[in-house]
């Protein structure tokens, strides 16, 4: 199975296609791709075994998964590996992301702030009774039954 070249992928886009498909502008995409590379030299400063999916593969699999939820199976399947390594690499994205300390989502209090101008909402959610039949009573006619053998 080929793998998808994401190199060739991103040079492709244009600057404002990264937020429709990311979530995220150019200049933070390129910032979480420095922050990840140091820490992925850090990591294998030592050397060993080259990991089938490159630091890139691994921001846009995170990335991807944070916007669209797809399973761990799927993203597996297009990239050749394993859901396990999916799932490793989402979460060492995460980990890395945090502890960098650049990356970081508004506090409650804005994210709660209310900007719509919508007050009151109401929704009816009464019960609505469900027709059953009722015990003892038989439905239909019944056909005679008949006594031969």
């Amino acid at each position: 199975m080929k793998m998808i070249d994401n190199r060739v992928r991103v040079k492709n886009l244009d600057k404002s296609q990264y937020k429709q498909i990311f979530g995220v502008s150019d200049k933070i995409f390129f910032k979480m791709y420095v922050v990840l590379l140091r820490a992925f030299r850090i990591l294998h400063k030592q050397g060993g075994k080259p990991p089938t999916l490159t630091v890139l593969d691994k921001l846009i699999i995170a990335l991807c998964y944070w916007r669209e939820y797809r399973t761990y199976r799927h993203i597996a399947f297009d990239y050749g590996v394993g859901k396990t390594a999916i799932g490793d690499s989402v979460i060492w994205v995460e980990n890395v992301l945090i502890k960098s300390g650049l990356f970081s989502l508004p506090s409650q209090r804005i994210l709660k702030k209310d900007n719509s101008g919508i007050e009151i909402v109401l929704i009816d959610v009464t019960e609505q009774p469900i027709e059953r039949p009722k015990r003892g009573k038989k439905i239909g006619i019944q056909a005679k039954k008949s006594n031969t053998p």
